[in-house]
């Protein structure tokens, strides 16, 4: 096989499912002093299509890069067995849309199955699995510094609102917490 013609850069995010939004930004961001970045919130999935109401959360390591979290809210956590195959994953930056191309064609010529390149409007993606089942992602880039300061001067603000939200939903069949 030829050597790859894109790089893989740096850690993206790594994101995993949580049982609760804010009990997961209060760890990670007055325990542990990384700053809540971005939050996303929807009701369907950018890379599947999947419908599913979901507030994805981003807290920034000093390197740029971020530990993420999906909460979905159901008050379930990482390790239970309902969780979409889609939430976690491994993301990693590359250096260029190019080569963002370039890495899926290359999967694509190995015969791995790739989803996308997603436009996220702040990042391009590509999804695929390792030989172990692991999701990872791909990632470049594509907005300025700004955008990203951006995010995170509104990133508590659509916390709180997915907080409201789902406190006003109506509670699962069993009275279950969130």
């Amino acid at each position: 096989m030829q050597p790859a013609n894109f790089h893989v850069n740096r850690l993206n995010h790594v994101a995993w499912r949580c049982r609760n939004a804010e009990q997961t930004r209060a760890f990670y961001e007055d325990l542990l002093g990384l700053p809540l970045a971005h939050v996303v919130c929807d009701d369907r999935v950018p890379s599947t299509g999947e419908a599913c109401a979901f507030a994805h959360l981003f807290f920034r390591m000093r390197d740029g890069s971020f530990v993420a979290f999906f909460d979905l809210d159901d008050g379930q956590g990482a390790s239970d067995p309902t969780t979409p195959g889609w939430v976690n994953h491994l993301a990693m930056s590359v250096g260029s849309l190019e080569e963002l191309e370039q890495a899926r064609q290359r999967l694509l010529d190995a015969g791995v199955p790739v989803i996308g390149i997603v436009d996220h409007h702040w990042l391009k993606s590509i999804y695929f699995h390792d030989p172990n089942g692991l999701r990872l992602e791909l990632s470049f880039q594509v907005c300025e510094q700004s955008t990203l300061d951006g995010f995170a001067q509104q990133a508590h603000r659509t916390l709180a609102d997915w907080v409201a939200l789902k406190a006003r939903a109506p509670q699962p069949a069993g009275g279950a917490a969130r």
